[in-house]
């Protein structure tokens, strides 16, 4: 019983983890429905922007709090400079931009920073008194971050003008328009937000897998399964299908299938989602009169 709670931990931590990558998913998919396929890769360059910021000195919650800033502006001038001309383009085009980044960002991080894997500290004390016998203290603590920036994401669009204009800009942004709102700006401020979390799933799941320029490659997966469970037009349906892929695949892995064949609980999940409940769980079902 204390392996199969230590195991039900775990697979909550990852799938926080998960579930983070899978909102970055949804958020842009909500407002261009396209999957940007260069997340994963963008979370481990900002990952990788973290892990130099220590290495300048900077305490672990500043370089955390530092990078994701850095990777908010980032991902705020990808969207004006590269995906703002393509934003009227056929989808092809813009799925080979998405593509491209992916490309461009794993190169780049190769370049820099070389493709030898790395160790990226925890923030979290090994022996910290909140770590029992039924979880590290990283997997607390990962959990923790999460469910924060979970609750300022839903604080930020539920209270805030901005994060209103941003709802209304995503679900009819031409209604939007009309009332003055700057949509274009608002997909803007929504690939920021996407990378800053992005950003957090990178840097609380670097210490589990080491880092290296490949290390997101699997967990985009993850993320995308946990995106088309919970539907992928619904966010708060999108982090619970994140905790669910993470207790499904630890248990299954733990269990039945192993640790190698893991990854293809990820692929299993897609596959069946999509051809038995493709909108998922929790999404919306969409009725065109023709």
């Amino acid at each position: 019983m204390e392996a199969f709670i230590q195991q039900l931990v775990a697979g909550l931590a990852t799938g926080g983890i998960y579930a983070a990558l899978a909102l970055s998913l949804v958020m842009i998919y909500q407002s261009t429905h396209l999957i940007n396929f260069a997340q994963g890769e963008m979370a481990m360059f900002s990952t990788y922007v973290g892990w130099q910021l220590l290495q300048y000195g900077l305490s672990y919650w500043s370089a955390f709090l530092l990078a994701i800033l850095i990777s908010f502006v980032a991902g705020m001038t990808i969207q004006r400079v590269i995906l703002r001309p393509v934003e009227r383009a056929p989808i092809l085009t813009n799925v080979i931009v998405f593509i491209g980044l992916l490309v461009i960002f794993n190169a780049v991080a190769g370049w820099i920073w070389e493709h030898t894997v790395k160790a990226f500290p925890s923030p979290f004390p090994a022996d910290a008194w909140y770590a029992t016998s039924y979880f590290s203290a990283h997997n607390i603590g990962s959990v923790a971050v999460t469910l924060l920036m979970l609750l300022a994401l839903f604080a930020f669009f539920r209270f805030t003008p901005m994060g209103l204009a941003m709802r209304a800009a995503a679900q009819n942004p031409d209604s939007a328009r009309l009332v003055g709102i700057r949509v274009s700006w608002m997909l803007a401020l929504g690939w920021g937000l996407a990378a800053a979390i992005g950003a957090v799933a990178g840097m609380m799941i670097a210490p589990v897998v080491f880092l290296d320029p490949n290390m997101m490659a699997g967990i985009l997966l993850y993320g995308f399964a946990a995106a088309l469970l919970g539907g992928i037009d619904n966010p708060w349906g999108a982090v619970i299908g994140g905790f669910i892929v993470g207790v499904v695949e630890n248990l299954l892995g733990a269990y039945v299938i192993g640790t190698e064949l893991k990854l293809t609980v990820a692929l299993i999940l897609i596959v069946g989602i999509l051809t038995v409940k493709p909108a998922g769980l929790f999404g919306k079902h969409l009725v065109t009169r023709v």
